[in-house]
């Protein structure tokens, strides 16, 4: 009522119109000390990095400590995300931050009593990974209680352009601080930054967050492996999820494997000028964070499916066929940067479509699945793209034989041409995905056929929380929940698979959503 007030009252003061960011305060304060963190996180991933370097010298050292930041946040994800719908949301924030907080603190007390090495550092990146595990789904389910449902992709975008913040200053600043001040005063940097997010979690009300609620019936909870299964079942239980999930994996599989040819293909075609790589990872880091800020003030797409699926192809367009065929260090950077001012407008929108569509209580375990589903592609393309670029793809581009005949006039014949063939395969690809799901009615009518969580029975499904608290689920008197296979006492949420009141919530027979509607067949193979 408090958080309701107060946004009237901003209302009122501004003549009768909201103002942009009106109400989201307690997000703001959030996000500032995620914010904090993740530049600190950045710093001390540079020094691990140069000390890693400088103790080896070996590139492959290099990349099996950016597998030891990945796999663990990768493959822990299904059960983090399990483990946060069994605390309160703001436990499972504090627990992220608290364990990073932890992991660099035991660096911090090696390093200052001279008992840090080489292996230590990769044991506590796989430490830290662990830990950013638990951070998506938890700031996933926290963000619906911090802001009301139609600031969600305003929100997320804001956290996606703080990541960039991160991605783009932290290596600045941990080579200034390398340089001038040691790992020592980057260690305890970073530590300051896990207290700043971890104070911004304290004094933050989370509307909403009364723990993690009962299993139906009172029972015992499932074991954390089952539990981390039904997030992955619950994304495939909906046509329309499974299928926005499949397109989204499918993108991310094809970006990947052609993104990862980006860095080689631009020192092999700039004759390794180090100058022509720097420009082209700033121009990312700089087009994410327009991207994030120009989305957080327009607030999104009002389709947001077809909207995050043109976003999609804009991103191929740009970032990929574009980057291909561009022949120079301000083309690849202009390519390069209006593909990463799209991707906070599609992180955004998916990240809101799973928080409006997915019970509350089901958050943790479907954004722990989100991670896992669209992330678990990166370390397979990466490792199929490398070998790709230096045994068949660029040698054939100097040869001009297979597939270079066709596309040889395109991308050359010289060095790196190869890898940008990959590019460009990759790009049209995913083009391909993109458009291929702007014609599945299940993906393009997502919010007709799947209603948001808050919609009432009969009601029209786009509810602009009024009545409710923002990102609270509406609940029930029987004994299930909300997106409970369980529940069958005609309360219609969506999720609820045994719901029969013909309300047309998933349930209902006559719904498209539903698997016993004669027409759903048509949808899905369709």
């Amino acid at each position: 009522m408090a958080d309701s007030a107060r946004s009237l009252d901003d209302t009122e003061r501004d003549g009768g119109r909201p103002g942009r960011f009106t109400g989201m305060g307690p997000f703001m304060l959030v996000w500032s000390g995620q914010a904090v963190s993740l530049v600190g996180n950045s710093v001390l991933r540079f020094a691990f990095v140069y000390e890693t370097w400088s103790a080896t010298g070996r590139a492959t050292a290099l990349t099996t400590l950016s597998l030891c930041a990945l796999l663990p946040q990768v493959l822990l994800s299904p059960l983090a995300g399990a483990f946060v719908d069994r605390v309160s949301r703001r436990t499972a924030l504090q627990l992220a931050d608290g364990g990073g907080l932890l992991v660099v603190a035991l660096l911090s007390v090696l390093h200052f009593t001279g008992g840090l090495h080489t292996w230590q550092v990769y044991a506590a990146v796989m430490l830290l990974g662990g830990a950013a595990a638990f951070q998506f789904p938890a700031l996933g389910a926290a963000v619906p209680l911090l802001v009301d449902k139609d600031r969600l992709q305003r929100a997320n975008s804001l956290l996606a352009s703080a990541k960039s913040t991160a991605d783009v200053g932290g290596p600045a600043l941990g080579g200034l601080l390398v340089a001038f001040s040691g790992l020592g005063f980057i260690l305890v940097a970073d530590l300051v930054s896990f207290a700043v997010a971890l104070a911004a979690i304290r004094v933050v009300r989370l509307r909403g967050d009364t723990g993690p609620a009962r299993e139906p019936g009172g029972g015992p909870r499932k074991k954390l492996v089952a539990e981390a299964v039904e997030g992955m079942r619950f994304l495939f239980r909906y046509p329309s999820l499974r299928d926005l999930m499949l397109a989204f994996c499918v993108v991310n599989l094809v970006m990947v494997f052609g993104f990862a040819a980006v860095q080689p293909m631009v020192l092999a075609r700039s004759g390794g000028e180090t100058a022509a790589l720097a420009s082209v990872n700033t121009a990312i880091g700089v087009g994410g964070i327009a991207g994030g800020l120009l989305m957080a003030a327009w607030s999104g797409p009002k389709n947001r499916a077809r909207g995050m699926l043109l976003g999609i192809i804009g991103m191929c367009l740009s970032a990929q066929v574009a980057m291909a065929l561009a022949g120079g260090v301000v083309g690849w950077c202009a390519a390069i940067l209006v593909g990463a001012a799209l991707m906070p407008m599609i992180n955004g929108v998916m990240q809101a479509i799973v928080q409006t569509k997915v019970p509350q209580e089901w958050h943790g375990r479907v954004f722990g699945a989100v991670v896992f589903l669209s992330q678990i592609s990166v370390p397979l393309a990466t490792a199929v793209s490398g070998p790709l670029a230096d045994h068949v793809f660029e040698p054939r581009a100097a040869d001009g034989t297979g597939v270079f005949e066709v596309l040889g006039p395109l991308v050359g014949d010289g060095p790196g041409s190869g890898m940008a063939a990959m590019l460009l395969i990759a790009g049209l690809c995913g083009i391909a995905v993109g458009v291929l799901s702007m014609t599945r009615r299940t993906v393009r009518e997502i919010d007709t056929l799947l209603p948001d969580i808050d919609a009432e029975p009969g009601g029209s499904g786009t509810g602009d929380g009024a009545g409710t608290d923002a990102g609270k689920p509406a609940t029930t008197d029987g004994p299930g929940r909300p997106g409970d296979p369980a529940t069958t006492d005609g309360s219609g949420r969506p999720g609820d698979p045994a719901t029969t009141d013909g309300s047309g919530r998933p349930g209902d027979p006559e719904d498209p959503e539903n698997p016993d509607n004669p027409e759903h067949k048509e949808l899905v193979e369709g």
